[in-house]
């Protein structure tokens, strides 16, 4: 991926009615060994948009998972653009903590759609 992507990046993806919003926590690792950290709303946008001006506006966003571990590949398979950089709050960062505390964390390889029960 040729973005850029930083922690506090809200990143907007394409469904097939509309768009939904995501928010890197963090990348761990290197190259294709990266796992990236995710966190997923609930909210949908019938543009992109809608989805800054909600952002913007600072209301407050549903968590649909609020913690995803992906691999490069899955984290590539869809794709997803970058609207925004905010930092994050502590508690924002709390899932990512306990999934690193975890001894039987995992990596997800499937998609972010898949992981959402999304098409």
């Amino acid at each position: 991926m040729s973005q850029n992507f930083q922690p506090g990046d809200f990143l907007v993806f394409q469904l097939e009615a509309g768009y939904a919003l995501l928010r890197l926590l963090a990348i761990e690792g290197q190259d294709e060994e990266k796992i990236w950290h995710l966190a997923a709303y609930d909210d949908f946008y019938l543009d992109v948009e809608m989805a800054e001006a909600a952002i913007g506006r600072s209301i407050q966003l549903r968590m649909s998972q609020p913690h995803l571990a992906l691999s490069t590949r899955a984290f590539e398979s869809t794709q997803v653009a970058k609207i925004a950089n905010i930092p994050l709050n502590e508690a924002e960062t709390v899932p990512l903590a306990e999934w690193r505390s975890d001894p039987s964390r995992e990596v997800s390889d499937k998609s972010v759609r898949l992981l959402l029960g999304l098409r």
